[in-house]
């Protein structure tokens, strides 16, 4: 913000020099980017956060300065005169789009003489770097700068039907703007139109069918509040963005409305004469009310480590414009002003009394209560992952939340539902939210590859983005690990259940099955699930995959969710006894079903074993079709029985490994080799 020495001076006095006022905004918020000197001004460049919509304007800047100086706020009274004929009689408003526009208003100036602007408007304009275009137009500007509401001229003869619509943008409607460059709306973007053409692009630029010119002789001063975020989304698509819709996306003091449009009348009056018409034509609703903030007194010394008096915070909060409406020892009831749309919570109280007492005036060492906060389930999980993940040498990846389409097209393992997309994209050709971080990954694997590392192993731990069943369904943030190893399914698989034995208690149910995805090989993908919720998946990219990524290495893959993993977690790791006794071991060979898989047998194997069965070890499988016949196979596994008390006997082992003989033939027909 471009701010200049004498016209601030019209509003506050300056009892101070410049480098002192500019070290006092510093201080207080505005951070001081440079002093120039411009003709016999001085042009003070501040940086404004964009909360601070408010400082976007002279009037703003000096009141800070008023309040900093302990100097009187003296603002315009805008005090204008108007004819006898009513604004109406000449011109409707009809506000078809209030959700984009909560309120329109227009006044009318009739017989101006358009013509240059007096030498003191535009050496003001000039300093902040606003060339002069003629008094009308110069004069929008200037209370622009003044105040930070953004107002527009529309030559009155050019507004057909005598109605101003302000409604949305017909889709792939054509508006030429006043750079006379031609736009395509959508019907998010909102449009200031008369009965048969849209005239200004709403919060953003006016057109120019409608722009003031030599010939203009009668004027309509639009003033009007609109979203933020409809103006940013257009200023964005269209990569058109203006004053107007700086200060528009910043939120303009909605209560000074109708101060702007009569201040910019004044000026019209004063540098091109003119009558105003009576009244001022509006649509939509006066701004709310805002909410009173209750303020506990003692909530300083708990922050900010000091005593401030209350007389002083009383004092501050009502020269920042606040209304206090009720007082205690305790509490203040405070109401922010319209102009401070930031001003929502105790702490941004509490936050405006520091700035103004002083920053300065905290000791260093002030004592302030600090309390540790607990680490959430999910903190203490990837905690271990990542320390797990180190060990196997796999490296930590960042990549972004949206993806391209060719990156998207391959799907995700956790839904079929077409990705959500952005109004805009984020970054070139990628606004598709994405649904897996495997695709991310295999790219970031690809990068790696063209620098020479052909097999990098990668993982990340980020979110993923579910659609909803249906529109009215909000989608699922997922926190979601993915893992891209070498291809080799034993080694993915086994850091999956390294992460699960690390991480989760031990009465978890873990069950794995094998499932089909085109982005993996057939009868390579599996499905693990933890208590009966899919916990993710494991398997090896497809070939059509690999070449999708123009991958010269095959790719294991794994993909895990966070939040299924952290709800199981065992948050303080228990150390089994060691038994001093000796383990006991048996072997057995059995002939089962080609289907049958490991996980079912091993589950039955350790529900009839009994208390003393330690391990289940797997130990190979065998196929002799000649011996066992088609569609069978050899398991052989071992048992481990072991007691903390005792040296077990072989009549206790032998009984145990009965009941399992007998419960693994009985369910799956298993016979046992000698």
């Amino acid at each position: 913000m471009l701010v200049c020495w004498e016209w601030l001076s019209q509003y506050v006095e300056l009892s101070v020099s410049p480098e002192d006022l500019a070290n006092r905004y510093a201080m207080s918020g505005l951070n001081h980017e440079s002093t120039e000197a411009v003709a016999d001004d001085i042009v003070l460049d501040l940086e404004v956060t964009s909360n601070r919509g408010d400082c976007l304007g002279h009037i703003g800047v000096a009141r800070e300065a008023s309040v900093l100086l302990g100097k009187p706020l003296r603002i315009p009274a805008a005090n204008v005169s108007t004819g006898g004929t009513p604004v109406e009689s000449l011109i409707k408003i009809v506000n078809e789009f209030p959700d984009a526009c909560p309120r329109y208003t227009a006044r009318v100036v009739r017989g101006v003489k358009i013509g240059p602007s007096p030498d003191w408007l535009v050496r003001r304009l000039s300093a902040i770097g606003i060339a002069s275009v003629n008094n009308v137009v110069d004069a929008t500007n200037y209370v622009m700068m003044e105040c930070g509401q953004p107002l527009h001229a529309f030559d009155l003869k050019c507004v057909r039907g005598g109605r101003i619509h302000v409604r949305p943008a017909s889709e792939k409607e054509s508006f030429v703007a006043i750079d006379h460059r031609t736009y395509e709306l959508d019907s998010a973007m909102v449009v200031i139109a008369d009965a048969e053409r849209a005239l200004a692009l709403g919060g953003v630029m006016g057109g120019v069918d409608s722009e003031v010119s030599a010939s203009t002789v009668d004027v309509l001063i639009e003033a009007a509040t609109f979203n933020p975020l409809t103006i940013r989304r257009a200023a964005r698509f269209l990569k058109l963005h203006s004053p107007s819709s700086f200060r528009f996306e910043r939120r303009p003091d909605p209560a000074g409305l109708d101060w702007a449009s009569r201040r910019c009348c004044e000026l019209i009056l004063q540098i091109a004469g003119g009558e105003l018409l009576d009244g001022c034509a509006s649509a939509g609703s006066e701004p709310p009310a805002a909410d009173v903030i209750p303020f506990r007194l003692r909530q300083i010394p708990r922050v900010l480590g000091i005593e401030i008096p209350a007389d002083e915070v009383l004092s501050i909060l009502v020269s920042l414009g606040c209304l206090v409406t009720e007082q205690s020892s305790e509490t203040l009831k405070v109401t922010p002003p319209t102009w401070r749309g930031d001003l929502t919570r105790e702490v941004d109280l509490l936050e405006e009394v520091a700035r103004i007492y002083g920053y300065e005036k905290i000791p260093e060492d002030a004592a302030v209560p600090m309390s540790v906060a607990p680490r959430r389930p999910k903190d203490i999980a990837m905690g271990r992952v990542r320390s797990i993940l180190s060990a196997y040498g796999i490296d930590e990846a960042m990549t972004p939340s949206v993806v391209t389409k060719s990156a998207e097209k391959h799907g995700s393992v956790w839904t079929e539902l077409p990705p959500l997309s952005t109004e805009t994209p984020l970054l070139i050709g990628a606004k598709l939210l994405r649904r897996s971080l495997l695709p991310s990954l295999l790219t970031a694997r690809h990068t790696n590859q063209t620098q020479s590392i052909r097999n990098a192993q990668l993982y990340e731990v980020g979110t993923i983005y579910l659609p909803g069943a249906t529109a009215a369904e909000l989608p699922q943030e997922q926190s979601t690990l993915g893992i891209v190893t070498t291809g080799d399914l034993r080694f993915v698989r086994g850091i999956v259940e390294d992460i699960i034995c690390q991480v989760v208690s031990r009465q978890s149910q873990v069950a794995w099955k094998l499932v089909e995805h085109p982005s993996f090989q057939a009868a390579t993908l599996l499905q693990v699930s933890l208590n009966e919720q899919v916990l993710g998946f494991v398997g090896l990219i497809s070939a059509n995959t690999q070449n999708a990524f123009s991958l010269d290495q095959p790719v294991a893959a794994a993909e895990l969710s966070v939040d299924v993993l952290s709800a199981a977690l065992e948050e303080v790791r228990q150390a089994d006894p060691v038994s001093a006794y000796p383990a006991v071991t048996r072997d057995l060979n059995f002939v089962v079903d080609e289907e049958l898989t490991w996980a079912a047998l091993s589950a039955t194997c350790h529900e009839h074993a009994g208390d003393l069965l330690q391990d289940i070890c797997y130990q190979e499988t065998y196929r002799d079709t000649k011996k066992d016949g088609a569609g069978k196979k050899r398991l052989l596994l071992s048992l481990v029985f072991r007691s903390l008390d005792r040296t077990l006997t072989s009549q206790e082992v032998d009984a145990a490994v009965q009941k399992v003989i007998a419960a693994c033939s009985q369910k799956f027909s298993a016979t046992l080799l000698a």
